[in-house]
């Protein structure tokens, strides 16, 4: 933990197939709920979610903040879902007067709910619901760098137990999801797999080879492959900016039937 805050980046699975029961996701479920019982319970969760991106860095400011069913064509149970968390006005307040002062143009946002990013996950690691959260939008600019800054901009947060949540996925190739595997796009997967893993772990590289390896992440083995939209990338960036130092406990899973990956700082 550095500075009260502690970072994870998950990899969050497909719209709400984790709670429909989709087999595909029973390691995903797993680990996520093996990391929640591992973690210091938090005081309050912040989440960068792949799926909200704003022109500034915004950030939900209400204390009972709804949910957005962002997702489609799925049962009509997955539009029934609850999660009753409350929001964090105070915490939301201090994380944009962070951004302010690091020269980072951010707005907060008292209407909007959180996504099925943030409460698809929070469902499996915190079911009761009694842990105040609040989301925070990546940028529409999709620019690697500003998101490592928004991290290093939250790395300020007060002497808190928060726990930083960037949900994404190490792959976001949707076509590859529904087309058989073959050699090729199963090593495609793999390549970046490994490249994530050693740029994210190695700790012979300084802070500013990894930062280089992050910001340059298209140029990685299968990189364009595994995130023809780097959305669901994006929110690893803001976890590295908080910690700033390598990793220090990777997992490894399948996901769908792919190679995943979820870092714990």
């Amino acid at each position: 933990m550095r500075n009260g805050i502690k970072p994870i980046f998950i990899s969050h699975g497909g719209g709400p197939m984790p709670l429909l029961g989709d087999p595909g996701h029973s390691e995903m479920i797993a680990c996520l709920e093996a990391l929640a019982g591992r973690l210091q319970l938090p005081d309050a969760v912040v989440v960068v979610s792949a799926h909200w991106e704003e022109d500034v860095a915004t950030i939900t400011a209400s204390s009972t903040p709804s949910l957005i069913y962002d997702y489609y064509g799925f049962p009509d149970e997955s539009y029934t879902f609850t999660y009753p968390c409350s929001g964090d006005p105070e915490l939301a307040r201090e994380i944009y007067r962070l951004l302010d002062t690091s020269g980072i143009e951010a707005k907060l946002d008292h209407e909007r709910g959180l996504d099925h990013g943030v409460f698809i996950p929070l469902k499996i690691m915190y079911p009761e619901a009694n842990i105040p959260c609040i989301q925070l939008s990546l940028l529409r600019s999709l620019d690697p760098s500003a998101h490592i800054a928004i991290g290093k901009a939250l790395s300020g947060l007060s002497q808190r137990n928060i726990l930083l949540i960037g949900s994404g996925f190490s792959f976001h190739n949707m076509k590859a999801f529904f087309a058989p595997d073959d050699a090729k796009t199963s090593e495609l997967n793999h390549s970046f797999e490994q490249w994530l893993h050693d740029t994210c772990c190695n700790s012979e590289y300084s802070e500013e080879e990894r930062v280089q390896k992050l910001t340059h992440w298209f140029d990685a083995p299968g990189g364009r492959f595994c995130h023809p939209r780097e959305e669901h990338l994006l929110p690893l960036h803001v976890c590295y900016g908080v910690s700033q130092q390598a990793c220090s406990e990777p997992l490894k899973l399948k996901i769908m039937n792919k190679q995943s990956s979820m870092y714990v700082w």
